[in-house]
């Protein structure tokens, strides 16, 4: 028997996430996108749930809660479902936090976690994304060679969340033989943080390109240590972290497509009434349970390590890259030319759906 239910605990922090994301973040998400930055004081009340201390050990001055995959893309679809540029910003320093509680050494997690479990905002970023053609996180440009006991990196990361209020970086390079992570400070000779052109979507959570050029770091930056990580698995739950935020926009859409339906009269009666528009809602909320349903399993087993999880997380990131695009897109025409008006979020969606499917590392479970 398979089990779809949440735990207490999850549903409460879906209940609370969700008033968050309707009551602070949605009002103020046009506001925000318009002006291309997020105000501290919402970064600061994301803070205030204890998101990410939650998962980190007493032993490092956080909650000492399990860390879990699955409590993630509840968290990421709840706040997706209010503003997916600023739920991506609050959660971006879990990406380093989650695989510092992974892969790192006890060495490692004392030097790092303590900070995180603090009142005030701490920001640190997962840098995976590269500009060439072709790329995948499993073919990486940058590099990573042995100097003596430490290492040295070289090579460009794009599309850095949060890459110019973050003081630590975590990088992910190949070492020769795989593709490894790297904590490197902001302050490393040889780094470079330049603030990006701008993108599509996503436009307030500011993102950076990060240069390296012969940075130098000890032995001990390699995340994991001799051990090293599951690249693969890090990967899996940052393409996951954003499908399951992309499950909460879709929800997000179709909420605000069937009132409008119901109401918008044209030809004597509701547009909601007509076949094309009622098929098309339809087969929005279907899509929406389908891409939740395939979020949490991909999320339960990498939770789990199971072997199955690389096949569920990459059929999840397919699917829902089509159909969450599909579903702004059904929004926006259900509401035809208005839909294209920034008075109203349509067009804010689409664009926030379109960066979320092709980024990998906005967000992770």
């Amino acid at each position: 028997m398979i089990d779809f239910d949440l735990t207490e605990e999850q549903a409460m922090i879906r209940e609370s996430l969700q008033g968050f994301a309707r009551d602070v973040l949605a009002p103020g998400a046009r506001a925000i996108d318009e002006a291309g930055a997020i105000p501290d004081d919402i970064l600061q009340q994301g803070w205030d749930f204890g998101l990410i201390a939650a998962s980190i050990p007493e032993a490092y001055g956080g909650g000492g809660g399990e860390r879990s995959c699955m409590t993630n893309a509840v968290i990421l679809e709840a706040l997706g479902g209010g503003c997916a540029s600023q739920g991506a910003a609050i959660m971006a320093p879990a990406q380093f936090v989650n695989a510092l509680i992974d892969f790192g050494t006890d060495e490692q997690k004392a030097e790092h976690l303590p900070r995180f479990a603090g009142a005030a905002p701490i920001f640190a970023s997962l840098a995976i994304q590269e500009s060439q053609f072709g790329f995948t996180a499993e073919t990486l440009r940058t590099k990573a060679r042995r100097s003596g006991n430490g290492w040295v990196l070289d090579g460009e990361k794009r599309l850095v969340p949060l890459g110019d209020r973050a003081d630590h970086f975590l990088v992910l390079a190949d070492d020769g033989e795989a593709a490894q992570a790297f904590i490197v400070p902001k302050d490393a000779r040889g780094l470079t943080v330049t603030p990006e052109s701008g993108t599509m979507g996503l436009k307030p959570m500011s993102q950076a390109k990060v240069t390296l050029e012969a940075v130098e770091l000890p032995g001990s930056a390699r995340l994991g240590g001799d051990a090293g990580i599951d690249a693969l698995k890090l990967v899996n739950q940052a393409r996951v972290g954003a499908a399951a935020m992309c499950v909460g926009l879709s929800r997000q859409a179709t909420d605000f497509s069937i009132p409008y339906a119901k109401e918008r009269v044209a030809f004597g009666e509701p547009i909601g009434k007509k076949q094309s528009i009622a098929f098309m809602l339809a087969d929005m909320h279907i899509e929406c349970e389908a891409m939740r349903w395939m979020v949490w399993k991909a999320a339960s087993l990498l939770e789990h390590d199971d072997p199955g999880a690389a096949k569920a997380c990459v059929l999840a990131q397919d699917y829902i890259r089509r159909k969450s695009i599909k579903i702004a897109d059904d929004a926006l025409q259900i509401f035809g030319g208005h839909g294209f008006i920034r008075d109203l979020p349509l067009e804010m969606w689409l664009r926030n759906a379109r960066t979320l499917t092709v980024l990998d590392g906005p967000v992770s479970v």
